[in-house]
Formats: structure tokens, C-alpha cells, sequence
């Protein structure tokens, strides 16, 4: 494994290529990927299959057949911070992403935590993609040899724990190979899920217009109506889950000291994977609407018992003999994204290490693969003892950790709108583009998303919320949530007190755009 500074990590106060606010090159390959790689990589990190099968039924559940239109929902705030994001990326090219824009904005104090609400994020769902990874291979090999009782492995804890370990420690050594293995790899499995979702899609359409449908729906422009859910808590619940199936875009802007042509492929790279996304997920969730309905007999998407994974039910019902394709697919896709995922947490760290907000040791570069070995291997650790633990704890893991991801999603994306609003905002009416992008964009993302932030949080103290599970009464998503905040303040103030070059602006100072 790859030491610090010895190495090849270089400490931001050594650095010969410093600009404007202390940021510095951390060592990275430079110009290993270019618009066509670091797009498959965004919409690996997705993970539209994985994402689709664990997030249709908790949807529905909040909002029945509003549900395209909570997607359409949820696609706004995530454009309008991918806006935001593409402007401090051509301002600011750094791996840190939210940590070193939050910082340059806000000061170090902010700047940690959201640095650490990115980390949190892509550890749960890296623990949370593990676990589709792997019920879908076991259902998987049932399919393959035709034995039912394989698929019922994945309800056994400690077979389920064990067999994700492995799949983490997979992913981790392709991550840790650096960006060019984790490239290649993508293509395939990434062209391979999208292809199998458009033809789940045709599919169930074909059904619907054969009448051969489980329960028929009738198309309805109304479902694209938000308005009509219910309540304020549901809309709140159901845009909380969408956003986390548009999560991990953001991938794109932590490889920007990896892309070519730094300064603009990472942000064109962010815009086109949540374009592709919002058309994939709109046709898939009409066509699943048509086919099931949202009732709970044994194929409605209403059904508690097939909500936590939608794919393995419908999958027969509706492809038939290729419904193994399906399995494949989401097993490629939670595979795909696990690895990919590995990206984003391991290169703030990296960065977080280098500016010293984390110990030295994060700073550190593999000599062969120029990837963050020792970020990459910590990141697959703490996601797998965090699975373990949840999945001795949650009645429904996938559910909590989702719901629970969501609320973390909000916090970092709404921090870092915040800081592009706050960095630029002595030149936002300089040019109506810079009010547009530097203003009014990140700002309403912003504010949405601190809208959803509060509401579900306060929500998540219901026990019923969620999967049910609770502890003393509290529901086990808002426990969840606090435990993680509350862990980033101690570390935060731990690191304060053991290396105050950060917090005291040394290797990376607060400022403006104005200052470069």
C-alpha cells in the first residue's frame, strides 16, 4: 500500500503548483479520461438498474402515481446544482469538490462537514449498493440452475455479510488499479444495464397494449402533476427519494484533476449524465405504472413485499425467459457503481488529507497507479462494517439507508449550492449568464433542497418512517442521520485539536472569485 508523502502524496504547504487560495495538484494521473469516459463513469455511479429496483416501490409508496412527476421533481434542484457545480469546477478544478469550494467559501468549519456529508453519503450507499449486489446474485444463480431455495442465501445474515465483503473487496481493487481500469470496466457493464431498462420498458408497454398487463393503468398526463400527492410530507418523502436516484452525477467533478481538459469536461460530463438519466427514468416509471398499477396484489408496485426490490418480481412477469438478463443487469449495475462509487469519497479524502482537515495519511498516491490507494482501501472498510452493522439492526436496510442517504445528499449538494452563490457574488450581475449560473441556478437548488433537508429529518423521528425500525421510540433514519453529523463534529474537532493548519487557513484560505 502507498505511503504518504514518500510515496508521492505532496502536502498542500510543499507544493509547487499552488493557486489562487492554496489549492495545489495532489499527484493524480492527469488527462486519463475524457467526455465519453467520465459520462459512463457518472452514469455507473447512478447505477440506474440498482437505483430504479430499490426506489419504485418506496416511491409509489409515498406518492402512488405521482411518481414521474416527483421524478420531474427532483430532476430540478439536481440540475440547478449541477449548474452551480459546473461554474466552481471551471473556477475551482480540485478532487475535494464540495470539501475545497465549501472551504474557499465558507471558511474550514463548513467546509469540513461538507467535505464529510459527501463522504457519509457514498459510504451508505456504497454499503447499500453491496447489498442489491448481492440478493441479485443469488437470485441470480436460483435462475441459472433453477433451484429456488439459492435466492434465499441473501436472507441468511452472515452468508449475506460474508458475500458482500467479497464483492467490496472486488470493487476497492479495481478502484484502487486507478482510472483506467475502472474505464474500461464501465463500458460494458454500463451499456449493458441501460440496454436491458429500455427493453424492461418496451416490454411492459407491449403488455400493456396486448392487455396481458398484471394491472393494466391507463397513461395518464396527470401522474407528471406533483400537486396532487397527498400531503407536504409525502411530496417531501418521494422528491427526498428521487434525488437519491439521480445521486452520484457529482462523480464527474472529483475526477476533474484526472479528465482532459479539466476546466470544462467534468461539468459537460455532469449536464449529459443527468440528461440521460431523467429521459431513462420517466420511461421506465410510465411503463412500470402501466404494467403493475399501484395496488397491492402480488405484482402492484403498492405491494410492501416486492417494494425493496421491483425488479426481482417483475423481471419474469414481464421479459419472460430473459428476465435472468434483468437480474444481470442490476447485479452489473450495483457491481459497476460500487466500484465507480469508490471514486468520490477516496479522492476527498485524498484531498482533505492533502489540505490536512485529515490526517497525512489519506494524502497518499499510489507510485503505480497514481490512484488514492490508502482513501480507497479505508472507504471500502468503513462501508462494509457500516452494511454489517445495519444489516444486523434494520428490519429493511435498503429502505433506511436510502431514506437515510437522502437526507446526507441534501445536506452536501445544498452546501455546495450555497458556496457558489457565496464565492461568486461579487460578479453575479456582471453578465445575465453569471446571474443565471452564479446566482439564480444554485440558488434555488440551494433553497430547495434545504426545504427537503428539514422537512424529511423532522419526519424521520417518526418510528414508523421508513422501514419501522426504531430505537427507544425514535425512528432509526433520524438516528442514523444524527450519529453521522454528530460523528463528523467530533472527528472535526479532534483534527482541530491534533492539526490545526486547516481550520487556522494555512493550507487553504477562504475567499472570493474576485481573488484569483
Amino acid at each position: 500500500m502507498a505511503q504518504s508523502s514518500a510515496s508521492g502524496a505532496t502536502p498542500a504547504t510543499t507544493s509547487t503548483s499552488s493557486s489562487a487560495g492554496g489549492l495545489s495538484a495532489k499527484g493524480l494521473s492527469a488527462g486519463s479520461v475524457g467526455l465519453l469516459g467520465a459520462t459512463v463513469i457518472g452514469i455507473s455511479c447512478i447505477a440506474p438498474a440498482y437505483t430504479l429496483t430499490a426506489s419504485l416501490g418506496p416511491t409509489v409508496a409515498a406518492v402512488g402515481t405521482q411518481m414521474p412527476g416527483i421524478f420531474m421533481v427532483g430532476f430540478i434542484p439536481m440540475l440547478l446544482v449541477a449548474l452551480g457545480y459546473r461554474e466552481l469546477n471551471n473556477a475551482m478544478p480540485d478532487a475535494g469538490t464540495s470539501f475545497t469550494w465549501a472551504t474557499r467559501a465558507f471558511g474550514p468549519w463548513l467546509g469540513w462537514m461538507g467535505g464529510w456529508g459527501l463522504i457519509v453519503a457514498t459510504v451508505v450507499v456504497l454499503s447499500n449498493l453491496a447489498g442489491v449486489a448481492v440478493d441479485f446474485f443469488y437470485l441470480m444463480l436460483a435462475q441459472l440452475f433453477d433451484n429456488p431455495g439459492l435466492a434465499d442465501l441473501a436472507g441468511n445474515v452472515w452468508i449475506n455479510i460474508f458475500t458482500c465483503l467479497v464483492f467490496m473487496v472486488g470493487a476497492c481493487y479495481v478502484s484502487y488499479r486507478g482510472m483506467e481500469a475502472t474505464k474500461m470496466v464501465q463500458y460494458v457493464l454500463v451499456a449493458f444495464q441501460l440496454l436491458v431498462l429500455i427493453w424492461f420498458s418496451v416490454a411492459a408497454l407491449i403488455h400493456f397494449s396486448d392487455g396481458t398487463a398484471f394491472d393494466a393503468l391507463g397513461f395518464s398526463a396527470s401522474w407528471f402533476n406533483p400537486f396532487l400527492t397527498p400531503s407536504f410530507s409525502a411530496f417531501a418523502a418521494g422528491v427526498s427519494l428521487s434525488i437519491f436516484i439521480y445521486w452520484g452525477w457529482d462523480v464527474t467533478l472529483t475526477m476533474n484533476e484526472e479528465t482532459k481538459d479539466p476546466a470544462r469536461t467534468p461539468g459537460r460530463a455532469a449536464t449529459l449524465t443527468v440528461g440521460i438519466i431523467f429521459v431513462l427514468y420517466i420511461l421506465v416509471a410510465v411503463s412500470a405504472l402501466m404494467f403493475s398499477g399501484v395496488g397491492t396484489g402480488e405484482l402492484g408496485l403498492g405491494n410492501e413485499d416486492i417494494q425493496g426490490n421491483v425488479f426481482a418480481a417483475l423481471a419474469g412477469p414481464v421479459m419472460g425467459p430473459f428476465a435472468i438478463l434483468m437480474s444481470l443487469a442490476v447485479l452489473s449495475s450495483s457491481a459497476a457503481s460500487l466500484q465507480s462509487t469508490f471514486v468520490g469519497p477516496a479522492r476527498t479524502m485524498l484531498s482533505m488529507g492533502h489540505y490536512r482537515a485529515f490526517p497525512k495519511r489519506f494524502a497518499s498516491i499510489s507510485p503505480r497507479f497514481k490512484s488514492p490507494g490508502f482513501a480507497t482501501v479505508i472507504a471500502g472498510v468503513v462501508a462494509w462494517g457500516f452494511y454489517a452493522v445495519m444489516r444486523v439492526l434494520s428490519t429493511d436496510v435498503l429502505t433506511d439507508t436510502i431514506l437515510t442517504l437522502g437526507i446526507m445528499i441534501c445536506f452536501y449538494y445544498g452546501v455546495t449550492a450555497f458556496a457558489c452563490v457565496w464565492f461568486f457574488r461579487r460578479e453575479v450581475f456582471s453578465s445575465t449568464r453569471a446571474f443565471l449560473l452564479k446566482l439564480l441556478a444554485p440558488l434555488l437548488g440551494g433553497i430547495i433542497l434545504a426545504v427537503i433537508f428539514a422537512t424529511t429529518l423532522i419526519d424521520s423521528t417518526n418510528p414508523d418512517y421508513g422501514s419501522g425500525s426504531e430505537i427507544g421510540g425514535v425512528g432509526l433514519v433520524f438516528i442514523l442521520a444524527m450519529v453521522l453529523f454528530l460523528t463528523g463534529i467530533v472527528l472535526m474537532l479532534i483534527m482541530r485539536r491534533v492539526d490545526p493548519a486547516f481550520f487556522q487557513g494555512k493550507t487553504l484560505t477562504k475567499g472570493t472569485s474576485r481573488d484569483a
